[in-house]
């Protein structure tokens, strides 16, 4: 018997290739501080902001790849770009104190129904879009949209067969993990500029980045430092609010985006 698995934008075997690649330098880049050491006084310091911003043109890629292989027509850009502007709009007037940020709970939607290569690509677009709305151009900006592809992503990854009440509690359950990983990997790119980078062989703080100590130490200074200034805050209001979000609006949101990828004629089957 042939089972159906739905998806809006299969991802090929090239934009899986693209993806990884992606992904894999992403994460080289946000976990620099456990990988690279960087001399605090000297001239040799490594400033990953600006090499991250080598992965752009990846970024791009999978966009150009999806078209390629025809996984996204002009009618999934269309929904692209509604969803990304609507995204963009949320986060403007939601992202305030204790992380209450809107602009997820779409992402994870979004992707759920569209697939992983959607969802990817929404990510991207989305926390692009929003930065140009709340002048948050900067060097986190190419973090943040690669962590928030990763969000989309992973829900175009979830298993596709759950339906009806499971599927909103999985997506709430996914919601909040996303919000605490969103948040721990944001917080590794740049603990060591806002907790400081110490002169090894001195006295530190307990937050402090230090370059070439053991992995173990500098990671007991990050959670430390994660626990104090995120985890407890922005953090943990950013799970509710995708939590809360995915319970209420879910099912409404869910099933206008379904009739969206019909109406647009994506929807796969897959044997």
């Amino acid at each position: 018997m042939n089972g159906e698995r739905r998806v809006a934008v299969p991802v090929g075997l090239r934009s899986a290739a693209v993806l990884g690649l992606a992904s894999v330098t992403g994460l080289v880049m946000i976990f620099w501080p456990l990988l690279l050491e960087v001399d605090p006084v000297g001239d040799q310091r490594v400033d990953p902001p600006f090499l991250f911003l080598l992965l752009l043109p990846v970024i791009l890629a999978v966009v150009l790849a999806e078209l390629g292989e025809g996984g996204m027509d002009a009618r999934v850009l269309a929904v692209l770009g509604v969803l990304s502007a609507i995204n963009a709009v949320l986060r403007l007037v939601s992202a305030g104190t204790a992380g209450l940020e809107l602009v997820f709970f779409l992402l994870i939607l979004g992707g759920r129904v569209f697939g992983a290569g959607f969802g990817f690509v929404l990510g991207c677009t989305s926390l692009f879009a929003s930065a140009l709305l709340t002048a948050g151009v900067g060097p986190w900006l190419p973090f943040q949209m690669l962590v928030a592809a990763w969000v989309g992503m992973g829900a175009g990854l979830l298993p596709r067969s759950v339906r009806g009440r499971r599927e909103i509690v999985m997506l709430v359950v996914y919601g909040i993990l996303a919000a605490y990983g969103y948040g721990l990997l944001m917080n590794m790119w740049g603990w060591p500029f806002i907790a400081g980078i110490a002169v090894p062989g001195q006295d530190t703080s307990e937050l402090a980045y230090v370059p070439g100590a053991p992995v173990a130490e500098n990671l007991h200074h990050f959670l430390i430092y994660t626990l104090l200034t995120s985890t407890a805050g922005w953090d943990t209001g950013r799970a509710l609010t995708n939590a809360l979000a995915i319970a209420v609006l879910g099912p409404a949101v869910l099933t206008t985006l379904r009739r969206a990828a019909r109406k647009a004629r994506v929807v796969r089957t897959q044997a």
